[in-house]
């Protein structure tokens, strides 16, 4: 593999993984096994069977949890601990035999990209959450899936495409993510009302004119004539 390849990969296992670990397991696993892709010496373990059988149970348990609103939320809480340590992993081990720092390299940036995009779902999650209906929780995970599985597809077959379609990825999630804390807060600011722990949030203010206030009296040139 080349290095932009192999800079795909590392990347794209540790995007993924922010999104759905077990997607991202068994799908490197699968292409591995199946001889569509050569995985690198540290990464050839994903191949193995019983690492495949855990990943795809793993996801056939997420498939269904990710789609209960409140649950879902519940689920990406716990995988916060889960999923960026393994997308730092993977992506340190996909960059192959290389020196420890490069390694070590890789595996910083692979975690970072992990928190940001494993940020991004659990905080969009949890904004959709405050919608009652479930149909809009079933649209939004099943189109993550397919997401995973396209952008590792991509990665691995198309490497420089990916990398472009990462870069615009992270320029939406720093333009994001500060609003989505933003709204995040006050949906906890909410929650938090209702069980009394906190005061409710105030409600934003806008400018109203002040019905009391005298109003302003312009004269016109002719009738400063007159007087």
């Amino acid at each position: 593999m080349d290095a932009v390849s192999i800079i795909a990969l590392s990347m794209g296992a540790a995007w993924a993984s922010g999104i759905n670990l077990y997607a991202a397991v068994f799908m490197l696993g699968y292409m591995g096994s199946t001889g569509h892709m050569v995985l690198p010496p540290d990464l050839q373990v994903l191949s193995d069977p019983l690492v495949m059988m855990a990943a795809a149970v793993m996801y056939c348990v997420e498939f269904f949890t990710d789609k209960v609103p409140g649950v879902d939320t519940g689920w990406d809480t716990l995988h916060t601990f889960i999923r960026i340590p393994a997308g730092a992993m993977l992506a340190a081990s996909a960059v192959g035999d290389v020196s420890p720092a490069i390694e070590l390299t890789a595996g910083l940036l692979g975690g970072s990209l992990a928190a940001a995009t494993h940020a991004t779902k659990a905080g969009s999650r949890l904004m959709i959450n405050t919608s009652p209906e479930p149909f809009s929780n079933w649209t939004a995970s099943i189109t993550e899936d397919l997401l995973v599985i396209a952008g590792l597809w991509t990665a691995l077959t198309h490497p420089l495409w990916f990398l472009a379609a990462l870069i615009i990825f992270i320029v939406l999630m720093i333009w994001l993510l500060p609003r989505l804390w933003r709204l995040i807060k006050t949906v906890l600011q909410y929650i938090g009302s209702w069980l009394g722990w906190c005061e409710k949030p105030e409600p934003a203010k806008t400018a109203t004119r002040d019905q009391s206030a005298e109003p302003i009296v312009v004269k016109s040139i002719s009738d400063k004539s007159e007087s």
